[in-house]
């Protein structure tokens, strides 16, 4: 797992990138169908895809959500399950046991760290779970920190991508970059943005590449984006945007990795 990448950016630099999209986790595949087929549709640029069961893989194997993973895999999308970090406060053999389940249930090729801690303090612990995540998977996990703001600098070695924005458009369009992200490549971040006018759709994809942001999520849809509910729901990002189709042609054609 390439956690060292050689700098090729500069923060606050427009440059072209091959952007593309991850999804922190659309609703329960028997309540998104739609959803989850579009991302199988070839062509789409997507990076990822989070499957979130029941706050986790849950407690056995869910047919519809077998079948959802099933089908990405097929399509050669990255299937990444959905850990719940608490800020620090899950115990370590528990969430290992749920990456366990995940693999040997969903056959998932990495793993989304949900509420990430961000302090200093909590990074040997976050590396210590990293190592022994990529472990599980051979050394071929692909793994994401969602913290949704900027962590220490350290975290940036502990796996292969953050998220250091995920919150409302009102907030993106404002906010700054840190500037020790321009010693990583954009596929190195994550922008998870809701409330997105499709008039500013423009805008945003601009805010992303310039503050380097190689992979993105955007939705018109307002509300709550964080943690998940027992049923995989995740507020504002359960569904697809109202303009999917216009991200997808303007960031695409792609290929998934």
């Amino acid at each position: 797992m390439p956690h060292l990448i050689t700098p090729t950016t500069t923060a606050g630099a427009v440059q072209e990138q091959e952007m593309g999209v991850g999804v922190p986790g659309y609703a329960h595949p028997l309540l998104a169908r739609v959803e989850w087929a579009e991302l199988t549709r070839p062509g789409t640029p997507l990076h990822w895809a989070v499957l979130n069961v029941a706050e986790g893989p849950g407690d056995r194997p869910d047919p519809h959500c077998l079948e959802a993973a099933g089908r990405l895999k097929n399509a050669r999308v990255r299937v990444l399950g959905h850990l719940d970090l608490s800020h620090g406060s899950r115990a370590f053999g528990e969430i290992v046991s749920d990456a366990h389940r995940f693999l040997d249930w969903y056959k998932v090729d990495g793993f989304y760290l949900d509420r990430c801690p961000t302090d200093r303090a909590d990074l040997p612990e976050v590396r210590r779970l990293t190592a022994t995540l990529e472990a599980v998977l051979d050394g071929s996990a692909h793994l994401v920190l969602s913290q949704g703001t900027h962590p220490y600098p350290g975290y940036a070695e502990a796996a292969d991508q953050l998220v250091t924005f995920s919150g409302a458009w009102a907030d993106y369009r404002w906010s700054q970059v840190a500037e020790w992200t321009a010693e990583y490549p954009p596929e190195k971040f994550v922008h998870l943005v809701h409330g997105v006018p499709r008039s500013h759709l423009d805008e945003a994809m601009r805010i992303a590449r310039w503050q380097g942001a190689g992979t993105i999520f955007f939705t018109d849809h307002t509300g709550h984006a964080g943690h998940a509910d027992r049923f995989g729901h995740t507020g504002a990002f359960q569904t697809l945007p109202g303009y999917w189709d216009e991200i997808v042609s303007r960031i695409g054609p792609g290929v998934s990795e």
